[in-house]
């Protein structure tokens, strides 16, 4: 693992009247080359259109597939990805978008913050997530 991770949880256990499975932690320690991501919406990274969707879990899907390219294109991986922070229209969406979330960063274990919102830089967005990497040197 890249950094080192304390308090180290799952979802699961932390919230289980939901079905959720995320590996998070309370905090993590790094050091290298630190990577801030804008928060990252269901669009396409080169030509800025949405996705033909308004399902939150393929947005997130796209969200998702959006930080890891641009974490790759840093230099970096997802298990470089120190913390995520989640913005939501819907809180009645927050399963299936961390359900997705958990599919990206399985064992990685980042520190995580959801904030519902009332909208979107788009009507049409249900999800943004922005995120922190550090590449190590």
């Amino acid at each position: 693992m890249a950094h080192t991770r304390h308090r180290k949880f799952n979802t699961r256990d932390t919230y289980p009247e939901q079905k959720l499975d995320n590996d998070l932690c309370q905090a993590v320690v790094a050091r290298g080359r630190m990577v801030f991501l804008r928060g990252q919406c269901p669009q396409d990274l080169d030509t800025a259109k949405n996705i033909d969707s308004h399902d939150p879990v393929e947005q997130t899907h796209k969200v998702m597939q959006n930080i890891r390219q641009l974490l790759e294109e840093c230099g970096g991986s997802m298990e470089h990805l120190c913390k995520v922070v989640v913005y939501l229209t819907d809180v009645r969406h927050r399963e299936a978008v961390y359900r997705t979330m958990g599919e990206y960063i399985k064992d990685v274990y980042p520190v995580s913050t959801g904030v519902v919102v009332t909208a979107l830089a788009r009507p049409d967005w249900l999800v943004e997530i922005d995120g922190t990497a550090v590449i190590p040197d």
